[in-house]
């Protein structure tokens, strides 16, 4: 197993992405530049958060350019599992590889702090270890969370279970209360149709240490390196 942490200009998540696989994890885990034109040793492929290109334009939409792109969008039709976190997510879906946008959250401010989860999609290669409904604290940081999509597109998610993540209450309610940014029908994280590209909003490296007060991030985690090694 050997996992890509893939590096834009202004990516600053990185390293917190690294440290989890490389420390934690203790997986072989490197840093590719976004011109590298060749992943094929990596069976991981991690877009981690940040400000890729200084979020000019659409939060996203210059590094869906960078050399690297194109070979994450190959690797993605041959299997390879692929999560994009916070800008990431952005990135995923201005490439094409996972349906809809993130526009501006709604009260149009910069939010970071906790939120919980509420686990929509237990199936799945990133939450194999979770139950359904199961209730996660997992933190976020973003400007630009509001996920949008066209109402054929959610109920092409509903129906094809690719909604894996929503946010929620304390008590698992999904609210308009427990919604921090605005995304439609609650939306943290969806899956691409084939269930190897996650695209999630909240930043589970960032809570996959007890050290940090609460590990609920690692579930996630855990959960992509079990569908490669099986431990």
């Amino acid at each position: 197993m050997k996992i890509a942490i893939i590096v834009f200009p202004g990516s600053n998540c990185d390293h917190d992405a690294y440290y989890v696989f490389k420390k934690i994890f203790n997986k072989p885990t490197e840093f590719v530049w976004h011109k590298e034109t060749n992943l094929d040793p990596y069976d991981i492929i991690v877009l981690p958060g940040g400000f890729s290109y200084g979020d000019y334009l659409r939060c996203g939409a210059i590094a869906r350019f960078s050399p690297v792109m194109k070979e994450v969008i190959e690797k993605s039709k041959s299997g390879a599992k692929i999560i994009g976190i916070c800008n990431g997510f952005q990135i995923l879906t201005e490439s094409g590889l996972l349906p809809g946008a993130l526009t501006m959250n709604k009260n149009r401010q910069f939010i970071c702090k906790d939120v919980r989860l509420k686990v929509e999609n237990s199936e799945t290669i990133f939450t194999q270890l979770c139950n359904k409904d199961d209730i996660l604290t997992v933190p976020i940081a973003h400007s630009e969370g509001n996920y949008y999509c066209s109402d054929d597109q959610l109920s092409e998610l509903k129906n094809n279970n690719q909604i894996v993540f929503k946010y929620c209450t304390k008590d698992g309610n999904i609210s308009s209360e427990a919604n921090p940014n605005g995304s439609i029908d609650n939306i943290a994280g969806i899956i691409n149709k084939q269930g190897n590209v996650l695209g999630m909003m909240p930043h589970p490296e960032r809570n996959a240490e007890l050290l940090l007060g609460n590990a609920d991030g690692i579930k996630i985690l855990t959960s992509l390196l079990k569908s490669i090694d099986g431990n």
